[in-house]
């Protein structure tokens, strides 16, 4: 019987392994398939308090994982496949076996949806982005595209026009999902352009490890043409990663996880953090808060529960 158990090992996973590892909880982090999180996809991380030169993604987690393993906390690879939380104590299985906990802290995060194109996973981190707050500052003069229709991308079009010289809005139809005031703000922007009723056919040039334009073919008259630009924002939406959960703890209307009260989900014993409960902000600094919130919260749970008896304990093993 594990005291906690984290399935995730993003900022948000990690921190709250840092965290309940201090607190002598001794965690069990579950990596899961993308071990790491999306900073695993990231280049420079500029905006990471205390590292004033910046530091690479993998480098922030490489180090974010040595400093809960020091302090503790077990990191052991594996997808999970199955989680039972109907129970006094808490099921987790994965291809290597069951682990049962008393208290669960979900980090499983949100995937950002992408276009499909070989180039894109290529080029992610070289000139393709999924966020414009967190990479538009690389970008200052440089003219870029967005792919989307929705609040989100009309939200980072008009942000990364602080930088860009040019924005090329991409939309598959010729009318935006966007709300009115979006909609009006972004074609009164005179850096902002739009190509209708198009999709990206391919990304330049991965072979040069850098963004040099984007293919566009119309939809309605099958043209295809070449965009010059030197960065690509895809910005369709997330999906997050809650499958596990769903019919066991209460989700939004887009499957996020409900939190309240910290990071407390409808299941007591159970807490959720990072991108997987957050629709708005998708930081990894908020994201390492929210694990801190999540430990907190854990470690106060396991204080007013009742503590195993031995005969308890030895029958568990």
């Amino acid at each position: 019987m594990e005291h906690v158990i984290i399935i995730g090992s993003g900022p948000a996973g990690l921190t709250a392994a840092l965290y309940s590892a201090r607190a002598n909880l001794h965690p069990l982090v579950i990596e899961g398939v993308d071990a790491g999180g999306q900073l695993m996809l990231t280049t420079m991380v500029e905006n990471w308090p205390g590292y004033r030169d910046g530091i690479m993604g993998p480098d922030l987690m490489t180090e974010l994982r040595a400093q809960a393993e020091r302090f503790g906390a077990k990191i052991v690879g594996g997808h999970v496949q199955r989680v039972d939380l109907s129970g006094e104590s808490y099921l987790v299985e994965t291809a290597d076996g069951r682990h049962e906990t008393r208290a669960l802290i979900i980090s499983t995060g949100a995937s950002a949806r992408l276009l499909g194109l070989p180039s894109e996973r290529t080029l992610m981190g070289h000139g393709v982005s999924t966020c414009a707050t967190c990479d538009g500052y690389f970008f200052k003069e440089k003219p870029i595209a967005v792919v989307g229709g929705g609040d989100s991308a009309l939200e980072e079009a008009m942000f990364l026009t602080k930088f860009a010289s040019t924005v090329t809005l991409v939309h598959r139809r010729d009318a935006l999902r966007a709300s009115k005031i979006m909609q009006d703000k972004a074609r009164a922007n005179p850096k902002i352009r739009f190509e209708w009723d198009s999709v990206v056919e391919e990304i330049r040039d991965a072979d040069q490890g850098a963004v040099t334009g984007i293919v566009l073919r119309n939809l309605k008259t099958q043209a295809v043409k070449d965009v010059g630009v030197e960065g690509v924002f895809v910005a369709i939406g997330h999906t997050p990663n809650t499958g596990l959960f769903e019919g066991q703890i209460d989700l939004d209307e887009n499957g996020y996880i409900k939190t309240a009260a910290g990071s407390r989900t409808s299941r007591a014993g159970v807490f959720a953090c990072g991108d997987v409960q957050d629709p708005v902000y998708r930081q990894a600094i908020t994201a390492a808060g929210s694990g801190c919130m999540a430990a907190i919260d854990a470690e106060r749970y396991l204080e007013g529960l009742p503590t195993p008896t031995a005969e308890a304990a030895s029958a568990a093993t």
